[in-house]
């Protein structure tokens, strides 16, 4: 169990799948550069970053709902939470302990909004699984799927909540955790994609700030070609 003062973004996981660096650059050196694709992350999250319900069809929809795991060590919020069946209380955000308590069967299913498409690797799946795990934590359940909506194909992506995506999830806190432990911000690695859209690209120069190894390698290469000049010559 963590204390409340070692809580860390739940945001920081997605951060920190997709680079290391990156997520040290933000949560540890505190930079921030704003590009086109997280002004529009930010504009489509905005859509639904309010701290309102409604309910429709009898389903009743949480926003910005805050959550929190001491035992993944996350903080943070849960773009929209669905409520299904029955036994739904009308003032969720006061009485989340009354919520834990009164043993009513309904089904919660969070859903968290992206603006762009599906991503290669699990790290939109990973933010998700850790806020259904935040949720249960809380409310004393156990949530079998959630769903992520994608803006550009604009469609739902269910998700389910499997055992190996729960324990990438929990892996994947584990190390967000040792990162910020250690306050050391990993070297670059250069991707050709994954750093053209990074907004923190100017930042990091990750064609310039190279691995020591990788120094030493062309710098053995040099003194080798220099060598075999000389030689050469001397012939």
């Amino acid at each position: 169990m963590f204390p409340d003062s070692d809580l860390l973004p739940l945001s920081a996981l997605q951060h920190f799948i997709y680079c290391p660096r990156q997520c040290a650059l933000i949560h540890l050196e505190q930079q921030w550069t704003e590009n086109r694709f997280t002004a529009e992350g930010r504009a489509q999250h905005d859509r639904v970053d309010r701290p309102e319900h409604e309910t429709r069809d009898g389903i009743r929809y949480e926003y910005a709902v805050l959550l929190r795991s001491l035992k993944l060590g996350l903080i943070g919020k849960a773009d929209v939470v669905e409520f299904h069946g029955d036994g739904i209380p009308q003032h969720f955000r006061s009485r989340i302990s009354d919520l834990k308590s009164t043993g009513n069967t309904f089904r919660v299913f969070p859903v968290e909004h992206k603006r762009g498409r599906p991503k290669p690797t699990h790290c939109d799946w990973v933010q998700l699984c850790a806020q259904a795990l935040c949720l249960e934590e809380m409310l004393g359940i156990e949530i079998e799927e959630g769903a992520i909506f994608y803006g550009q194909p604009r469609r739902r992506q269910p998700v389910e909540f499997s055992p190996e995506l729960r324990a990438e999830t929990v892996a994947t806190a584990n190390a967000l955790h040792a990162l910020m432990a250690s306050g050391k911000t990993p070297p670059a690695e250069f991707d050709q994609k994954k750093c053209a859209a990074c907004s923190l690209l100017e930042t990091c120069m990750p064609q310039k700030h190279r691995p020591v190894a990788s120094y030493m390698a062309d710098a053995l290469s040099e003194i080798s070609d220099l060598k075999f000049e000389i030689e050469r010559s001397e012939l």
